[in-house]
Parts: structure tokens; C-alpha cells; sequence
């Protein structure tokens, strides 16, 4: 298993993240669906700290919301260069 780290600059400081960083972790099976999740944060102007790493990562809840993502949740995150053609 692998994951996909970034803040996600506009959802960060309110509604579920009110006044917290808003970081998103996406699982991944390998490391070409983590290579397309990260090409694809690059992608996106709204996405920062992106990083793929082999331990689940855990971040201090006082600070940071965090959501989980797969390939179930968020398939478009997942096809290569889905957001450069959008």
C-alpha cells in the first residue's frame, strides 16, 4: 500500500476544517496510481505538500482534518491527466 499526501489550500480553514489544515490522503495499490494521483495534484491549482510515501501517514487532529480517499470515493483522481483535460 502506498499514499498520496497534500493539503488541499481551499478546503483548509472552514466548514470540517474550520480552523484546521485540510489534508487529503488517497490509498493507493501501486505506485503508478500513486505517480497519476500525484501527477494529478500537481495538476490542480488548489493542491500543495504533495508526497508519496510507504507508511500510513497520521497527522495530530488539533491541527489538521484529514480525509481517507480510494479509488471508490474519488475515480477521477486516479486516471492519468484527468485534470489537465478538464
Amino acid at each position: 500500500m502506498l499514499y498520496v499526501t497534500m493539503t488541499d489550500k481551499f478546503m483548509s480553514g472552514w466548514g470540517h476544517a474550520r480552523d484546521k489544515i485540510n489534508k487529503l490522503v488517497f490509498f493507493c495499490d501501486t505506485y503508478d496510481d500513486a505517480k497519476i494521483v500525484a501527477d494529478n495534484a500537481e495538476a490542480r491549482g488548489d493542491q500543495k505538500y504533495i508526497n508519496i510515501c510507504s507508511t500510513k501517514p497520521y497527522y495530530n487532529s488539533d491541527r489538521y482534518y484529514v480525509q481517507h480517499k480510494t479509488k471508490t470515493d474519488y475515480p477521477a483522481w486516479y486516471k492519468k491527466d484527468h485534470f489537465l483535460s478538464a
